[in-house]
């Protein structure tokens, strides 16, 4: 009996002493954070520069709150040295569930919570994009059903409803193209009007290689118009959602480096870096996302750091 108390003890010891060493690993506070930064400044230094000059700046955002995470500091370069930034949201974030749980209280939220949810997040994205300096006249928003983008990438020809608002056409009034019945053939259209109108001559998109199938679906829908449209060399990639929770650590570490996530291996980066004024104002757009915020605040914090990474290909 003394024997398999012995061993009951010492599993529990050893369950603590892993939770201890999870969460140090995972929010590295105090000290821990400094082995981060031996670890990371070497290998991020040796990225080559990304230097951005007076660009027609295209943002391709899945979310609203995604533009912040992967591109404010791109944004204020481009705008400090006298160029344009425009951002263009695919979906408005109505499919976050979790979220309107935890603000509405509710356990199994859909249909109209959702939509309101996402004129809220459209709000905070407006609000965000005003705080990097984007004019409102730059902002376009496009509607598309969140967590639907893979299935109208892959088949365009087919209706899609949302399981999640109920809808089967663009629900927004400030969209590109409200009442626009949910197919993968009019959200390509809606991108062609975008680049039509802004001209860009530099698209920011999401990698291939994100883990969130909305991100990846932006990618290759980007992929496949602008290949159809001969400007492919125009674009550059970014990750979100970079796999084993990653940035480490979480939570804001202003200090650290950004490193190249686990699903980014063998991409070519590039690291755009930002100087202390660019990184507060990345804090404050990343901050007015305040429903994401609410549950997702160490996530998003972590990408407040010194530098960016963007990678010239969508894939290894």
């Amino acid at each position: 009996m003394d024997g398999m108390r012995r061993r009951r003890l010492k599993k529990r010891y050893l369950a603590l002493v892993v939770m201890v060493g999870l969460f140090l690993v995972i929010n590295a506070p105090g000290l821990f954070a400094v082995g981060y930064r031996l670890w990371y400044v070497p290998r991020v230094a040796g990225f080559p520069t990304l230097v951005l000059g007076q660009e027609r700046l295209l943002v391709l955002s899945p979310h609203p709150d995604d533009e912040t995470l992967c591109c404010a500091g791109a944004i204020q370069q481009v705008l400090r040295t006298g160029g344009q930034a425009y951002v263009a949201w695919i979906t408005s974030g109505d499919g976050f569930e979790w979220d309107v749980t935890l603000t509405q209280h509710t356990l199994r939220p859909r249909g109209r919570a959702l939509l309101e949810l996402g004129n809220r997040r459209i709000l905070e994205a407006r609000k965000a994009a005003g705080i990097l300096g984007i004019p409102e006249a730059n902002l376009y928003f496009l509607g598309y059903p969140d967590r639907g983008l893979a299935p109208l990438v892959a088949d365009p020809l087919r209706r899609y409803r949302s399981p999640l608002t109920g809808m089967d056409r663009v629900p927004y009034a400030e969209s590109l193209s409200p009442g626009a019945a949910y197919t993968g053939q009019n959200l390509e259209r809606d991108l062609e009007r975008v680049l039509d109108l802004v001209k860009p001559t530099l698209i920011l998109a999401p990698s291939p290689q994100d883990a969130h199938p909305d991100h990846r679906a932006t990618g290759e829908l980007a992929i496949r118009v602008l290949g159809r449209r001969g400007e492919l060399e125009r674009l550059r990639y970014w990750i979100v959602h970079g796999g084993l929770e990653w940035p480490l650590p979480k939570g804001l570490h202003p200090a650290l480096p950004l490193e190249p996530p686990p699903r980014g291996r063998g991409l070519p980066w590039k690291r755009l870096d930002l100087d202390s004024e660019e990184e507060q104002t990345k804090l404050e757009a990343t901050r007015a996302h305040v429903s994401q915020m609410e549950l997702l605040s160490r996530f998003m914090l972590a990408f407040v750091r010194k530098n960016e990474l963007y990678s010239p290909t969508p894939l290894p």
